[in-house]
């Protein structure tokens, strides 16, 4: 019974891609900033060959690595969660999704006003927390609802949940969902719920994604198409609009999406397990926290050592990235274009360097190939 843990560290880039600069993040690297936190300590992915990835400047390198290594480009052009996870799952976006920097159209708040029957406020790109401190007291006073964006293809909505009951913001997210098509077809809507009050608010863990559904095949279309399983643990069914998933669980934070891996390796299934741990993008990685994008590593690779000794002969793990989030780089929040580590183990893995790799595709033709499945998307295997 063949099984592949796909776990994705969201945002821990490896380095500046060639166009980086193009994007606003030359010099980028989030492993580089986060190494250089004392509180940094992953000795397992360092045995898996971490530190001997092309342009991954760490010490001391592995003498002899136990795992494939190797590092991604993205061929999509964004640097987001949904065209990262998108390219890992073989879909190659040439046209990047609509951002906006100047705030969303009028004629598109008006329609969502209508449909949801309130009020709109800010309307600009926006730090989450500092937004919901200055547009709080507001929302809470006329029960408008605070619109804001980033660098991402995202349209957020913040909603006190004393104001706006949770199903209530949900509910207005679909709503938003079933507008935002087309042209004005952001990759996510985000519900954005908090809690508190006179501009001591904060952020609960009730966020939830509403994801267009995906524009070309998957390598989860087709392990569903051939009999096996997709089990999806975090924002995997999100990103994925829910589509081509044989279960899901949504997770509070990394160590809750840990310990669902690691329950999760118990059950019997044949196909592929797929994890985003977010915090190290969300909690760390926007905040420019690199002790505590440090500590989220640390965390992670030391449970890795359980991970590990859960894993069958015919057990493949794949640790990797959607995204950079340096959180070093001062210039800029949001997310940094960089390259994405690959670190492959499992008995039936022939551990080695794969160099640098084309795309993020190359993962799900990976996947694909160890079922015996030939993918329907551009993408070459390491197997």
């Amino acid at each position: 019974m063949k099984r592949v843990f796909l776990i994705v560290l969201d945002s821990y880039g490896c380095g500046e891609m060639p166009d980086a600069a193009d994007f606003g993040d030359k010099g980028a690297s989030t492993i580089k900033s986060v190494a250089s936190s004392k509180f940094f300590n992953a000795p397992n992915m360092r045995k898996f060959g971490l530190y001997n990835i092309d342009g991954v400047d760490l010490q001391p390198k592995e003498p002899d690595p136990s795992a494939v290594y190797c590092r991604l480009a993205e061929v999509s052009k964004g640097k987001d969660t949904t065209i990262g996870h998108w390219e890992i799952a073989g879909i190659q976006s040439k046209n990047p999704l609509p951002t906006y920097p100047d705030g969303f159209p009028q004629e598109v708040l008006d329609e969502f006003s209508k449909a949801v029957g309130r009020g709109v406020l800010c309307n600009k790109p926006y730090s989450g927390t500092v937004v919901i401190n200055e547009y709080g007291d507001e929302h809470v006073k006329t029960g408008d609802l605070i619109v804001y964006t980033s660098a991402d293809s995202v349209f957020q909505i913040a909603a006190h949940e004393d104001v706006v009951p949770l199903e209530e913001l949900y509910d207005i997210c679909r709503k938003a969902r079933k507008i935002l098509q087309g042209k004005h077809g952001v990759g996510r809507v985000i519900a954005r719920p908090f809690i508190g009050s006179n501009g001591n608010y904060t952020r609960t863990a009730h966020r939830h994604d509403f994801s267009l559904e995906p524009t070309d095949v998957t390598m989860l279309d087709q392990l569903i198409e051939n009999g096996k399983s997709v089990l999806a643990i975090g924002k995997i069914n999100d990103i994925f609009a829910g589509k081509s998933i044989s279960e899901f669980t949504y997770t509070s934070g990394n160590p809750e999406g840990i310990e669902r891996t690691i329950e999760w390796m118990d059950r019997d299934f044949e196909g592929l397990c797929f994890v985003n741990l977010v915090d190290t993008d969300m909690i760390y990685g926007h905040r420019r926290d690199i002790d505590g994008y440090a500590k989220a590593i640390s965390y992670f690779d030391d449970n890795l050592k359980t991970i590990i000794g859960k894993m069958r002969d015919d057990d493949i793990l794949m640790i990797t990235a959607d995204h950079g989030c340096d959180p070093g780089y001062t210039a800029t929040t949001d997310h940094t274009r960089e390259y994405i580590p690959l670190l492959m183990y499992g008995k039936n893995v022939k551990p080695g360097n794969m160099g640098t790799r084309d795309s993020f595709t190359d993962i799900g033709a990976t996947v694909l190939d160890y079922f015996g499945i030939t993918p329907k998307f551009p993408g070459k295997s390491l197997l």
